[in-house]
């Protein structure tokens, strides 16, 4: 049953990738609003993660897991209804915040359902699993769907496994509630959303036109509000945000893992998903499919790293496995244009097994660090390391990739001006413009822009691989003898009904 959210989570993440040509030709955004569109609502699920975490302390985890699964059913399909990238944006944003109910609701679940530290390290890797399980089905199913329907189609899958989740939820899980849990305190929610959002406009503008006076004025009013909200939460008895959790050493430094793991990840996923189907000019059913050994490769990391971590230290099974995930992310600089489908393809393999501990052994570390009454906190900081990571690496690689792009391009002279325009915009506008161009300019066209988004995804990968090296280090020597470091605390009120 806990299995069914993150199943949803991660099959809505991965299916949109692949629909980003589909829903650019229809809607025919620009390349900041598909920017948007793709990473708002990894954007709303980080900035409402920790809202949620301790919202489902104080009214009930079963019940904040089902609210949020019913919102996330209905903005499914109005997102899948869209007939404008507004329209669309907005969707996904509702989207993001019904779907940070979901992940620390199921974690904490985990947490209180499963005392025993074995049978929850195990419990933990199967939730992963299940996760990284959605990426090998959504991959698939997605590419079937958009060969045959309208994009979509690809958020209405959520629907069905909603209505389940709604159906047997009552009756197969326990509800759990922290009974000294004070007030939410509605102003920490705003000044979060406050620090996290105008960092993230400002990121996407200085990409699209550079440096500006507006964009480095909205940059700084996010950090003003990013140390208003630090000041208030420590001055409050009961935070939104419990910074002391940051002192003990496990949860910090597996929380910074997480965060740049899923950085890496989600920024080079976003740019190899596309490279599939803009530049080596896959389908997105034969895109899919490529994708799934990579998906496949997550999930036998992620089941063998507790067996793993039981025969070695898990800080160095998770640090020598982030350094196969970088070497794998380094074969995508040899991809050469369309040829490079192999290189892509086992890449994304070694580094999908290679990341797969880190998921299970960090998220294990966050919880096993804090005492039960505090895991939906805890476990919410957890996944907002992870959410906020991928919406991240989306946005910054994303950025660096379309600057590298928009850098290397050079549009042959005759085109006329609003297709020049278009193509040196993105990838998805230069595939849009030479559909009016004559055959051998468009052959051009698309020479040239494909030879620029490879040289993105390579600077990419380069940039990629090296912060998972240095991590992949760094986390092995903060790791290294770490124990978990709680205080005991009064008992949750448990109701089986």
């Amino acid at each position: 049953m806990l299995a069914l959210p993150t199943l949803l989570l991660s099959l809505d993440m991965s299916v949109l990738h692949l629909a980003v040509p589909h829903l650019a030709a229809d809607l025919r955004p620009s390349s900041t609003e598909l920017l948007w569109i793709i990473d708002v609502y990894g954007f709303m699920i980080a900035g409402f993660l920790v809202t949620m975490g301790t919202l489902g302390d104080r009214v009930g985890r079963r019940k904040l897991l089902m609210i949020g699964g019913a919102a996330f059913g209905l903005a499914s399909i109005v997102a899948a209804c869209a007939t404008s990238p507004e329209m669309l944006i907005a969707a996904r944003a509702v989207l993001g915040i019904a779907g940070a109910t979901l992940m620390p609701s199921t974690l904490a679940l985990i947490s209180n359902m499963f005392q025993d530290a074995k049978q929850r390290g195990t419990a933990i890797a199967v939730w992963m699993s299940c996760f990284m399980g959605g990426m090998v089905i959504g991959p698939v199913l997605g590419g079937v769907l958009l060969e045959h329907f309208q994009w979509g189609s690809v958020f209405l899958m959520a629907v069905p496994v909603m209505v389940l989740l709604l159906a047997t939820a009552p009756k197969l899980l326990p509800e759990y509630r922290d009974a000294a849990a004070g007030r939410l305190d509605l102003a920490s929610v705003v000044l979060s959303l406050g620090a996290i959002l105008p960092f993230v406009y400002a990121l996407k503008e200085i990409a699209k036109d550079g440096v500006s006076v507006v964009t480095l004025v909205v940059l700084a009013v996010g950090v003003a509000v990013g140390v208003v909200f630090v000041r208030r939460q420590r001055a409050l008895a009961d935070p939104m945000l419990d910074l002391g959790l940051f002192r003990v050493r496990a949860f910090s430094a597996a929380a910074s893992i997480m965060l740049v793991g899923a950085l890496t990840m989600g920024g080079v996923f976003l740019l190899v998903s596309q490279y599939l189907q803009m530049v080596a000019g896959l389908s997105a059913a034969e895109a899919g499919l490529r994708l799934v050994p990579q998906a496949g490769a997550v999930v036998v990391g992620s089941m063998i790293a507790p067996r793993l971590a039981r025969r070695w230290r898990p800080e160095f099974v998770l640090g020598f496995g982030m350094l196969i995930a970088a070497g794998g992310i380094v074969l995508f600089t040899q991809a050469d244009g369309p040829g490079g489908v192999a290189f892509v393809v086992v890449g994304m393999s070694i580094a999908g097994f290679g990341m797969g501990p880190q998921g299970v052994l960090c998220t294990e570390m966050v919880v096993n660090s804090v005492p039960p009454q505090r895991a939906g906190a805890a476990s919410a900081m957890s996944e907002t390391s992870a959410e906020f990571g991928i919406a991240m690496g989306i946005a910054v690689f994303g950025s660096i990739g379309t600057a590298v792009y928009r850098d290397r391009i050079s549009v042959p002279a005759g085109v006329p001006a609003d297709a020049a325009a278009l193509a040196t915009d993105s990838m998805a506008g230069a595939l849009q413009a030479s559909n009016a161009l004559p055959a051998t300019l468009a052959d051009e066209v698309l020479t040239t822009a494909r030879d620029s988004f490879t040289s993105g995804l390579h600077t990419v990968a380069w940039i990629g691989a090296a912060l998972v090296v240095v991590f992949a280090v760094a986390g092995m020597i903060a790791l290294r003898g770490s124990r978990p470091e709680t205080a005991a605390e009064p008992t949750p009120v448990l109701q089986n009904s």
